[in-house]
């Protein structure tokens, strides 16, 4: 059976400071378009709803406009920005880098389905 949705038209939203999530639950794969607004960290708009010290989510993602670092609960930092693809464990922080928002593709499907979920 073949499936075919579009980001215009996400199965869900979720808000949360600073951002927000839009998801499509497809067969074998939930995918999510997450805006993250300048000023966002995951410690700090995601944290309080997520109840966990450090992003528990694994990420299989790609880069579609702005900057983001994230620094592993190690201290291994990166930043990523427009045309990265990047694949990150759980255990981690992440923030907005500059004054534009960050959007991110998500195709791990953990995002779609666990992230900023109380």
């Amino acid at each position: 059976m073949m499936e075919v949705k579009t980001v215009d038209k996400p199965d869900e939203r979720r808000d949360f400071p600073r951002g927000h999530l839009e998801a499509l639950h497809l067969t074998g794969l939930d995918f999510a378009v997450a805006t993250f607004e300048p000023g966002w960290r995951w410690s700090e708009s995601v944290r309080p709803i997520a109840g966990t010290d450090s992003c528990e989510v694994h990420h299989n993602c790609f880069v579609v406009q702005g900057r983001m670092r994230i620094r592993m609960n190690d201290g291994a930092e990166s930043e990523v920005g427009p045309g990265d693809v990047f694949v990150c464990p759980p255990g981690h922080d992440a923030w907005v880098v500059g004054d534009e928002q960050c959007i991110v593709y998500d195709f791990a499907g953990q995002m779609a389905k666990d992230y900023a979920k109380g």
